[in-house]
């Protein structure tokens, strides 16, 4: 296959469907399980009551089973469930079709009623559609009306069938449930690597012709001097700006958690470095936006006390069950008293936006800072 079509097949959802195998094997067990009911009513055709009544009912049996199967096989998504609701109410119906061959009485005293294991049919497809629930809910509805054929006086005789009808339920459903979460994770991923793989070919292209330009421009600007110096930072910055774009990863998540280093990244400017891991560092989404506003609190703080020329470094390190943020600058710096000076005259930026944030959060906030030597911050919060 050619990559635009893979690439299109993956948009539309086509080769990413690990339900459809569960969905194809359940059209093969409606065909087998209808075969054996044909078979079970020649093996005992003498023994029928009434052997038209018994075809009547493999008939119905029969174009039901087509119905469905073409049903299945199309893999309507939600339509399946409604399909498969159906499916119940019509293999009750059919179960209850074993009158026409055999009298109430013949089956309380031990006939067979001949939907045999075809009547776990919608079991399998409620467990598939519905999960867990929907396969425990199609084993009791198969059993209850299993149970008022046979009658209560025989339930024990039954017994055996229930426990399969409700173990099948339970294990398929929760095979369907994890077939689902797993299809669910593949097709994020599968839109993360396209892309990841479409900003890499824009990369490319920006990095072969506009950052040139830019690069150029500054060159430029600097050698001419004057007015042209304005440009050159200018274009500086949209460098900047632009490599920061190509840099930064596709929104990635699970669960309400969301990537640290992809709501960081951005805040690169000229004068400010962010260094983060090269694997996402997963946090809730609002722990994570907390620690963004910390960060820009911070680097606030630079620009505005830091002094004009100053640098600052932002670094993210994953600690396994903890992240490390560092936020450092190589500006005027400051001492420890001043910053409680600075509290106590209301200045809240460093008392509530930075360590009463981190101290909400349930973590740990450190400043080191000295008169000439900058200032670095290092806050450690939990990723749980």
């Amino acid at each position: 296959m050619e990559p635009l079509r893979v690439d299109a097949a993956r948009s539309r959802g086509d080769a990413i469907d690990l339900m459809l195998p569960l969905w194809r094997a359940l059209v093969v067990f409606r065909a087998i399980t209808w075969g054996f009911a044909c078979f079970g009513v020649w093996s005992r055709w003498d023994g029928i009551h009434r052997p038209s009544g018994a075809v009547v009912q493999l008939a119905v049996m029969g174009g039901w089973t087509v119905i469905v199967s073409i049903g299945y096989s199309r893999h309507w998504g939600r339509r399946n469930t409604r399909l498969a609701f159906a499916d119940l109410v019509v293999t009750v119906g059919c179960m209850f079709l074993t009158l026409l061959a055999q009298p109430l009485l013949d089956i309380r005293a031990g006939a067979s009623v001949l939907t045999s294991v075809w009547a776990a049919g919608p079991v399998l497809a409620l467990g598939i559609s519905r999960g867990r629930d929907g396969g425990l809910l199609g084993a009791a509805t198969i059993s209850l009306a299993l149970l008022s054929l046979r009658g209560v006086d025989n339930a024990s005789k039954v017994l055996s069938n229930v426990q399969l009808l409700l173990v099948a339920g339970l294990v398929v459903g929760y095979a369907a449930t994890a077939m689902r979460r797993a299809t669910s994770r593949l097709r994020e991923a599968i839109a993360a690597e396209s892309a990841t793989a479409e900003r890499l070919r824009l990369s490319r292209s920006i990095h072969d012709g506009v950052l040139q330009v830019l690069a150029q421009v500054q060159r430029r600007g600097h050698a001419i001097g004057g007015e042209a110096v304005e440009l050159a930072k200018l274009a500086a910055e949209q460098e900047v700006a632009l490599r920061t774009l190509m840099a930064t990863r596709p929104v990635t998540g699970d669960r309400g958690r969301i990537d640290l280093c992809m709501l960081l990244l951005p805040l690169a400017t000229p004068r400010v470095d962010v260094v983060v891991p090269a694997e996402t560092v997963l946090l809730p989404t609002a722990k994570a936006t907390e620690l963004v506003a910390v960060v820009k609190e911070a680097l606030s703080n630079v620009s505005k006390h830091a002094g004009p020329e100053a640098r600052a470094w932002v670094v993210v390190e994953d600690l396994g069950t903890d992240v490390l943020l560092s936020i450092r600058d190589d500006g005027v710096g400051t001492t420890a008293d001043r910053l409680e000076v600075d509290r106590a005259d209301g200045h809240l930026g460093v008392s509530q936006s930075i360590r009463g944030r981190i101290a909400d959060l349930g973590g740990t906030v450190s400043v080191r800072t000295a008169p000439g030597e900058g200032t670095e911050w290092e806050m450690k919060v939990s990723k749980a």
